[in-house]
């Protein structure tokens, strides 16, 4: 904790510009790593993470697809890096796992119009196709707060990330 505590100080030490696309990389909506950036300094990692909650929660809907559009389909080829470890365990999936993903993208695209979003950090293909399938029968309203949670999930653990290398 005191490597992420030491990355704070510099995170909030950073030049504007610089703290904004370090924050945008992690959450790729640009109200959220404007609003994140202006709430500096944070006085603990916590409040950090704290702060990119209720930043999140607020965003209005046009942010909201700006930052599911950071993110790739499960069982798509990742963008980056973090989105490759991120989803590591569907690296290995079968044919069958993978073909059944993709299906289940489509499906919950067409219901609830946008990506299906979860954090996939230490879960397996198997584990995240049993998560797709269940949301499918998320009501649309039950959904949208689901995936609020889960973008929260990944902008924490992709925020301690960041905290972790300015250490």
């Amino acid at each position: 904790m005191t490597e992420q505590r030491t990355g704070l100080a510099t995170f909030d030490a950073l030049p504007d510009e610089a703290a904004y696309q370090a924050v945008l990389g992690c959450c790729s909506s640009p109200g959220f790593a404007r609003l994140l950036v202006a709430g500096r300094p944070y006085p603990s990692v916590e409040a950090l993470l704290d702060a990119a909650d209720a930043t999140l929660t607020g965003l209005p809907d046009s942010e909201l697809e700006l930052a599911l559009a950071g993110h790739p389909r499960i069982g798509e080829r990742p963008r980056s890096a973090t989105s490759a470890r991120e989803q590591a365990g569907v690296a290995g999936a079968g044919d069958a796992v993978r073909a059944a993903l993709d299906e289940g993208n489509r499906a919950y695209e067409a219901r609830f119009g946008h990506i299906y979003l979860v954090c996939a950090s230490g879960k397996s293909a198997e584990e995240l196709l049993a998560l797709l399938t269940a949301r499918l029968r998320n009501d649309p309203e039950t959904e949208r707060r689901v995936m609020r949670t889960e973008l929260m999930k990944i902008n924490r653990i992709r925020l301690r990330a960041l905290l972790a290398e300015r250490s």
